[in-house]
């Protein structure tokens, strides 16, 4: 196969890979976020603005959640849910993000920017 490519072949390659690249990034990543959509039993528990750096404290059935908020981001900060997965999701920056705390029946969400393609919602 590599007798049939020329090296102008490999150059167009290169480059309809790097714009695909770039545009996956740029079209599939949501704006920037402003508020986090704190729910616990799937209704909203806290609304709360990325501006003003806090810990908020989600109390569910295992115990309590903490959400940090720092820096215009925000984390899962510890869960008393055995295996955390939300905790080790790390920090949320994009509209649209969201972290969940199955066993504690806790999530977060970051809202405000533009929301992008979501298969998890109808």
């Amino acid at each position: 196969m590599t007798r049939w490519l020329r090296p102008g072949d490999w150059l167009v390659l290169s480059l309809l890979a790097a714009a695909s690249a770039y545009l996956a990034v740029t079209l599939w990543s949501g704006g920037h976020a402003r508020t986090v959509l704190i729910k616990r039993h799937g209704e909203l528990f806290r609304e709360a603005s990325l501006l003003h750096d806090q810990i908020v404290a989600v109390p569910g059935p295992l115990g309590v959640t903490e959400v940090e908020i720092a820096g215009g981001r925000t984390r899962i900060r510890s869960d008393p849910s055995p295996r955390q997965y939300c905790v080790k999701q790390g920090w949320l920056t994009r509209a649209g993000q969201v972290a969940i705390c199955l066993p504690n029946a806790t999530s977060i969400e970051l809202a405000g920017g533009e929301r992008p393609y979501d298969s998890l919602q109808f």
